[in-house]
């Protein structure tokens, strides 16, 4: 049996003159069931979104030749704590047995930022990172 956990996310992005997107808020509410320990909740839906932040972003393997290019974090770009946006995590009361809560932060932050990125601009990203799309 899989348990798969409800998150919804919502991002407040500005865009600069070049179309670089700057994420200000993100505001998450999860259902994990009863939160036994609420703190270490949010801080991982902070930690998903932070790393989903950076994936979607800027984060980006290439390979040639069959090899990846990238051989540390000198050539392999990760989001910065100076990027990190203000994060809202709200806990929906449940109570349903707790779950774990160790990824489901991470997969949302990605619609949620292309749609505030439509809706600021008008143009669909279909390409991620954003930096491959000549956005970031």
């Amino acid at each position: 049996m899989v348990i798969c956990n409800p998150v919804a996310q919502v991002a407040e992005i500005s865009v600069d003159k070049v179309g670089t997107p700057r994420v200000h808020r993100v505001v998450c509410a999860v259902d994990c069931g009863i939160a036994v320990n609420p703190d270490q909740v949010r801080a991982q839906m902070e930690g998903g979104i932070g790393f989903g932040l950076g994936a979607i972003l800027k984060s980006e393997l290439t390979l040639d030749k069959g090899r990846v290019v990238q051989g540390n974090f000198d050539g392999y770009d990760v989001l910065r704590l100076n990027e990190m946006p203000s994060v809202e995590v709200h806990l929906v009361k449940s109570s349903a047995p707790p779950t774990g809560v160790g990824e489901p932060g991470v997969p949302p932050i990605g619609p949620a930022v292309a749609n505030a990125y439509f809706q600021a601009t008008g143009k669909r990203i279909r390409i991620l990172p954003f930096s491959r799309s000549g956005n970031a």
